[in-house]
């Protein structure tokens, strides 16, 4: 458990830390983000994820991450990295492939993705745990199906609607085999 708790605590603490570091460098990490379509912008795939508009933007997507993060770190550490590696990349790359033409930053693309992978994991892999964290995830935060609907120029809902696919592809791979232990019959 402490592992896991620690794998939290530095990836909330890295968000943090690039936040920082953004606003002492005066917003140098902005061009840093998703620009769809920008071949020099594909490369920031593994970037964007890492920085943020602004304090509440930060905030906003620390708890979700956290809470997400934590549910998916319930099943395995090996599962919660992997996971996050394909939400980011394949999220990311359909943002830079069907994105607006506009700068898409933050981690709420891969909070999406964890989010939808805590869902998609009861569907694919049936077991007590998977269904019981999906309930919890659909009583506390279904809402969050909302998030995947255009609503706010200023918001990348692309970011989350490509995230949260991303995630249920992930859950669906993850019951290949080489994430399952053995099983004896």
């Amino acid at each position: 458990m402490w592992l896991k708790t620690k794998l939290v605590g530095w990836v909330c603490g890295l968000l943090v830390l690039s936040h920082l570091l953004n606003v002492l460098l005066g917003g140098l990490f902005y061009p840093f983000g998703i620009l769809p379509r920008d071949i020099n912008s594909l490369p920031y795939v593994l970037t964007s994820p890492w920085i943020h508009g602004g304090v509440s933007h930060l905030i906003n997507n620390l708890i979700g991450l956290a809470i997400f993060s934590w549910l998916c770190l319930l099943r395995s550490v090996r599962l919660y990295v992997w996971s996050s590696l394909f939400i980011i990349v394949a999220g990311g790359f359909l943002v830079w492939c069907f994105g607006r033409p506009a700068m898409h930053i933050g981690a709420s693309g891969w909070i999406f993705g964890l989010w939808s992978l805590s869902i998609a994991l009861a569907w694919f892999d049936r077991n007590a745990k998977n269904i019981f964290i999906a309930v919890l995830v659909v009583l506390f935060y279904g809402g969050m199906i909302y998030g995947v609907l255009p609503q706010d120029e200023d918001v990348s809902f692309e970011a989350h609607f490509f995230g949260a696919v991303a995630g249920v592809v992930a859950a669906w791979m993850s019951t290949w085999t080489i994430f399952k232990r053995k099983r004896i019959n």
